[in-house]
């Protein structure tokens, strides 16, 4: 089981992605917008970060860069999962670090097995060093 960090502004969107995440084994802790979500990456300490890229309070963009600037955060998977499917935001977000991009609506299962595998890469990462 792993802890999942979820900034989504989407109340909605955000429930059922709770549920989503929970029936797969997951612990889930949720923000919705950027300021919360950078304070409960500190005091939760995630696995995983699911970002969208529309929050209020802070540009997503300069999230995932601080969280990759940061040496006690940037190796945690971030995956973003977005309204944007513009090639510009995919782009940019690959570049600043997002391990995975997925444009709404997502299917479960792609998105589920995107975070197993981030998951593992990240424990493997975690093993070698």
């Amino acid at each position: 089981m792993a802890r999942i960090l979820v900034i989504e502004d989407d109340v909605t969107f955000l429930s059922l992605l709770r549920v989503h995440l929970a029936s797969a084994g997951h612990a889930v802790v949720t923000a919705e917008d950027a300021a919360v979500g950078l304070r409960a990456i500190v005091s939760n300490s995630p696995d995983l970060l699911i970002l969208d890229l529309n929050v209020p309070f802070m540009d997503s963009f300069e999230l995932l860069e601080a969280v990759r600037r940061d040496p006690m955060t940037r190796s945690i998977p971030v995956i973003v999962l977005t309204g944007r499917d513009d090639d510009a935001s995919y782009v940019r977000a690959k570049k600043i670090g997002a391990d995975g991009y997925f444009t709404k609506p997502v299917q479960r299962e792609k998105l589920i097995k995107a975070i197993e595998i981030c998951l593992a890469a990240a424990k493997s990462s975690t093993a070698s060093n």
